[in-house]
């Protein structure tokens, strides 16, 4: 995207009328410099599976790209596949990163391995709230909240209806980001929870292929993409009333203004 010269001329006027931030998310498999990997499966690279001599050059490319091409220092950062060590963050504090936000409250990834079998991160113990996960870097984790609540209002098959059952009654990893049932009345239920804790923000997440019919598998028709863009207006119709929108760099400020998280 950094070198799509549409994009950039877009994203410079929006940087410029600070209306938005850019931030590094950084894939490990087609992100330079190339290194060859001992794979045993089909999965994708995680960043943490290569030596941290390369993991550093390929953080340095892709911050060089983005500080080059946009003309100012990048300070926040999301990892690709969710996954994190301490390598990973020391790299991302000596690349000048400010804030991540990779974590995923109450998820645990070690299911989902990278291309060598390296298990992911396990964040199924992590605080819902923001904290420091290394020196410097304030942890913003992502918008997820344990809840009960039948909540797709189209089910495909017996099989998705199984699963909502299941999942009222023993709670659902409610994210704040629309699948292919849409699921707005957990992301509702999501919402009235997350204002009632002692919690100051919203994450909200959307890939940007999900807003293009048929570059993704959840939202395949003009059709599709026309109800997300409903869900979303929705969402954020209500999310308006009690937030307004910062940058992940302008919340790391208001929470260093305050003393720290």
């Amino acid at each position: 995207m950094a070198k799509d010269l549409f994009y950039v001329e877009y994203m410079r006027d929006r940087l410029a009328q600070d209306a938005c931030e850019v931030g590094m998310h950084l894939h490990a498999w087609y992100s330079p410099p190339e290194y060859p990997l001992k794979k045993i499966n089909q999965e994708r690279d995680y960043l943490i599976e290569y030596p941290p001599e390369i993991m550093e050059e390929k953080i340095k490319v892709m911050t060089d790209l983005l500080e080059g091409t946009f003309q100012r220092k990048i300070v926040s950062h999301r990892s690709g596949r969710w996954v994190l060590n301490d390598t990973y963050l020391a790299l991302l504090q000596k690349y000048g990163y400010l804030v991540d936000c990779s974590v995923t409250p109450h998820v645990n990834w070690a299911n989902s391995p990278g291309c060598t079998g390296l298990p992911g991160s396990d964040y199924s113990a992590e605080p819902e709230q923001p904290y420091y996960i290394y020196e410097n870097v304030l942890e913003v984790p992502m918008s997820i909240r344990k809840i009960r609540c039948f909540q797709k209002k189209r089910v495909f098959s017996l099989h998705d209806f199984l699963r909502e059952c299941r999942d009222y009654l023993k709670g659902k990893e409610q994210w704040l980001r629309p699948d292919k049932f849409l699921s707005e009345k957990g992301m509702l239920r999501l919402i009235e929870t997350v204002g009632r804790q002692d919690t100051d923000y919203l994450m909200f997440m959307l890939h940007s292929s999900e807003m293009m019919p048929g570059g993704n598998t959840s939202f395949t028709t003009e059709q599709r993409v026309d109800e997300l863009f409903g869900c979303i207006e929705l969402l954020f119709s209500v999310i308006s009333q009690n937030y307004r929108g910062v940058t992940l760099k302008q919340y790391r400020e208001f929470t260093a203004t305050l003393g720290g998280t």
